[in-house]
């Protein structure tokens, strides 16, 4: 069974990647919000940020328990994905965007200011994919500005 991890700066369109990626590999789709909520994986919640901290070494216990209850082959969406240990992965695919259409989408989300700010600035720096590829990770890019070719990016995780 294969675990792909899609990670990226929030807003660059990883959920609707993994979810079309899901259906059409036929692979079960794991939304780490929902398991971080169903196990009460929240530390404290941060209101500079307004959103809670994630306690990653409980979050990866969830995880690896998920994959290895699995009877099929996952995709994991999150931007926390990418903290999952190499050892359970298979591929981490990054979503990657043009940073006016990134700011567009935060603004369509109701984010505020700062985070916008913050949320940029993690793409411009490439946080996501550094962090990836520091974890050690067979990292595949995808750029999402202009839609997507699911059938392409099937072939990339193959």
């Amino acid at each position: 069974m294969k675990v792909v991890i899609v990670t990226g700066t929030p807003g660059t369109g990883k959920t609707t990647l993994a979810k079309k990626l899901a259906k059409k590999l036929d692979y079960d789709y794991i939304d780490i919000n929902k398991v971080v909520k169903e196990n009460k994986l929240n530390k404290e919640y941060d209101k500079k940020r307004k959103c809670y901290v994630v306690d990653i070494n409980k979050l990866n216990k969830a995880l690896i328990k998920i994959i290895k209850n699995s009877k099929k082959s996952s995709i994991i969406d999150s931007h926390l994905s990418h903290n999952l240990p190499k050892k359970y992965v298979d591929v981490c695919i990054v979503t990657k965007c043009d940073l006016k259409e990134l700011q567009r989408r935060l603004k369509k989300k109701n984010y505020a200011k700062q985070k916008i700010r913050e949320n940029l600035d993690c793409e411009i720096f490439d946080i996501c994919l550094n962090e990836a590829k520091e974890a050690g990770h067979k990292v595949v890019v995808i750029k999402t500005t202009k839609g997507l070719n699911i059938a392409a990016i099937s072939k990339k995780i193959k």
